[in-house]
């Protein structure tokens, strides 16, 4: 098993900031045994610019894609600031990505490519290849065209000790 920490300087990926949350919520959650749920990321960048508007109007599949990459790298950036530690994950479970769509645009599994793509280039398929379902909206706050959330299997030896 290779290290994840590794994989990503030689894929030459740098995490960017953790975005913060943009309600009142925690972006992380631990439950059961060994399970992680991420409240939704969308698709700002380190350098503040964000992505707008809906795919098939506004923002074309490409862009769209680009977005779906970049909410998928700060999913990363956001499981690594909750777990510490990218090798603790087990598998990525489930995918739900909310892609903005004008009402005849179809293509939401393609944008969602992007992100399933980055998530087996860092981690591998068997980890980073989950389940996933891809859906259109009207719109996404701050007007995003996606957003992701996600359900994460940690490894049972991985297991966060808790002091009450």
């Amino acid at each position: 098993m290779q290290d994840i920490e590794q994989h990503l300087k030689e894929l030459n990926i740098s995490l960017p900031e953790v975005p913060a949350p943009g309600g009142v919520y925690t972006p992380a959650r631990e439950f059961g045994e060994n399970f992680v749920y991420m409240s939704g990321v969308g698709c700002n960048t380190l350098n503040g610019e964000t992505f707008t508007g809906r795919a098939g109007a506004e923002v074309s599949i490409a862009d769209a894609q680009r977005a779906a990459y970049q909410a998928a790298l700060n999913a990363v950036a956001v499981m690594k600031a909750n777990l510490g530690d990218l090798n603790r994950i087990k598998r990525i479970v489930k995918i739900l990505g909310f892609v903005a769509s004008a009402d005849t645009f179809y293509e939401q599994p393609q944008v969602l490519n992007a992100a399933s793509k980055l998530f087996c280039d860092i981690f591998g398929e068997e980890i980073g290849k989950g389940a996933r379902s891809a859906i259109g909206v009207n719109v996404l706050p701050g007007n995003i065209p996606i957003e992701i959330e996600m359900l994460i299997e940690l490894k049972e030896n991985d297991r966060r000790i808790s002091v009450n």
